[in-house]
């Protein structure tokens, strides 16, 4: 597109999580298959500088940028919604805003002026969003949190002002609200939309499209009602309802008229949208007859955003295989004794074990690695996924006693994973090995037949790597160190040969996972979930026996 960038603020009215980084990354998608040069942006309202240190319990998944960035995981519904990788100015936090200005005062950059919410905070805002917009033809920038929160003021004010900025013909804003349901009454409630778009005009923001968010068809007269009290016109309230899978939102949207709509408002002309594969995935996805069992293994499970892209990743994976991947979600703190693990895994037809910090529930993510390379059951480890599984190894086949990781025990005669070098002794925020490193893979090895490539590179986030000193006396034992860094010095994927499909990553494969073109380890390893699913039910796999009733090597 020849001509000024276009910009579309999305904020969100009456509760938060109604879907406004699901819509907005759809409306994304959309603009691109439309031809046009799209990016995203996140702005969070709270003071952290970003969400690294939160604990997965408040903010659920911590995703990781290409370029090291700890952000919000509406940035994972952007990548895989738009298929192109974003950075550090595409997530926004008042911490890091205030911090900017703050290091700018203390230089003396505001040349004595008195530093204040407007104009330095907004103008800071403002830059954020300006430096993305190069080269781009539009970027979409949502605003965190719900409209009437005191924390988001100054982004909507700041958005407020960028109209004026760059001109009102290249701006948008598109609101997001909840139209309730109420059973009492037998209908949908526009009450809290009305409220909403109110309290947004006072701000000074007139939405020009609202996507009313529901969990049942919105009628025309309900339409009518929220753009006669939203001050809108009736084909600008787009109705959301709830559909079968995330990944029908854009179709569904596109079939409402969003994209259109948008590009008249900005007076932009495109050709159509080019969504057949995105049809023909959504198609498989819905149509999918065979079913594959996996069992998800971590410590957050009672709240499941915090794994968000590795689900996501699965259900790619599935898609590829044309099979409904059903998530059995194990807390590791149960998996308390072998009999125990041998009886909650049982059903599985494969297993992934999830990343986390710090010792509880670690011991039961142990067991059920055993159980994993003693059954043949699929086994794919993630990050201490990966680490679990070489303490596993050592003790029970190398016959190191007692092997252990130094973040759960730093007394083990046994450190067989240890703190790398330079993490001893830093501040927590920002300072593990973060974003992309290469990765050498080893031909002839399962990592190797998967990427089907020799060098790849993957997204980090740790601090503890596994130890060389032990890598000769595990490799004898048996296990294969089959990607490491181009030096040599970094083990980066662990795996086992001689098991259908037995393989860990020090990195987090699930953040480069896109709908269309499933990460290779995630899709080798719901092929092996439903190789071996088929056999186990055709009777040609032997069941595995108790694991309690097994030596320990």
């Amino acid at each position: 597109m020849n001509g000024e960038t276009k910009y579309i603020f999305v904020t969100g009215g009456v509760v938060s999580s109604i879907g406004k980084g699901t819509s907005a990354a759809a409306l994304a998608m959309l603009l691109k298959s439309r031809g046009f040069k799209v990016v995203l942006q996140k702005f969070d309202p709270y003071i952290n500088v970003d969400p690294g240190t939160m604990n997965p319990y408040q903010h659920g998944e911590v995703f990781v940028t290409d370029d090291g960035a700890e952000t919000d995981l509406d940035l994972g519904h952007y990548e895989r919604f738009l298929d192109e990788n974003l950075g550090k100015l595409s997530n926004v936090t008042t911490g890091s805003v205030y911090w900017e200005v703050i290091s700018r005062e203390r230089r003396g950059d505001y040349l004595g002026a008195t530093v204040q919410v407007i104009p330095h905070i907004t103008n800071e805002i403002k830059n954020r969003i300006g430096r993305l917009g190069k080269d781009k033809d539009i970027v979409i920038t949502e605003i965190g949190g719900t409209v009437g929160d005191i924390e988001s003021l100054p982004f909507l004010e700041a958005i407020r002002q960028f109209r004026n900025d760059v001109g009102r013909k290249n701006v948008l804003y598109m609101h997001v609200s909840y139209v309730p349901y109420i059973d009492a009454a037998g209908e949908l409630k526009t009450k809290p939309t009305q409220h909403s778009t109110q309290r947004l005009r006072e701000i000074g923001i007139s939405a020009d499209v609202l996507l009313c968010r529901a969990d049942r068809p919105i009628a025309e007269d309900i339409r009518k009602k929220i753009a006669l009290f939203g001050d809108a016109d009736l084909d600008s309230v787009i109705p959301a309802e709830d559909v079968e899978t995330l990944y029908d939102i854009p179709l569904h949207l596109h079939d409402a008229g969003l994209d259109e709509l948008v590009l008249d408002k900005l007076g932009l002309a495109a050709p159509p949208a080019r969504l057949e594969e995105w049809r023909d995935l959504v198609g498989r996805l819905k149509s999918a007859e065979e079913t594959v069992k996996v069992a998800v293994i971590g410590k957050y499970i009672k709240l499941r955003d915090a794994y968000l892209s590795v689900v996501e990743a699965l259900e790619h994976a599935g898609g590829a295989h044309n099979v409904n991947v059903e998530l059995d979600w194990v807390d590791s703190e149960q998996l308390d004794t072998p009999e125990n693990v041998a009886e909650r895994l049982d059903s599985a037809d494969g297993m992934v074990v999830f990343g986390g910090f710090g010792e509880r529930g670690v011991e039961g993510m142990v067991g059920a690695a055993r159980y994993a390379r003693e059954s043949g059951k699929p086994y794919l480890g993630l990050c201490l996924g990966m680490q679990i599984a070489v303490v596993e190894y050592a003790r029970n086949v190398a016959g190191l006693e007692m092997a252990n990781s130094t973040e759960f025990d730093e007394e083990t005669p046994h450190p067989v994973v240890g703190i790398m070098p330079d993490q001893v002794g830093v501040d927590l925020g920002g300072t593990m090995r973060l974003g992309s490193w290469p990765c050498k893979l080893e031909p002839g090895t399962l990592a190797f037949e998967v990427y089907e490539t020799d060098l790849v590179h993957e997204r980090h986030r740790h601090r503890y790597e596994v130890n060389n000193d032990y890598r000769e006396v595990l490799e004898e034992a048996g296990m294969t160190f089959s990607g490491t860094s181009p030096d040599g010095k970094l083990v980066e994927i662990s795996e086992l040969r001689n098991h259908p499909f037995f393989i860990g990553s020090q990195f987090h494969p699930e953040f480069k996972s896109r709908p269309l073109r499933p990460h290779p380890l995630f899709d080798g390893f719901v092929g092996a979930c439903a190789e071996e699913g088929s056999k186990e039910r055709s009777g040609e796999r032997v069941p595995a026996e108790p694991a309690s009733e097994r030596p320990s090597n």
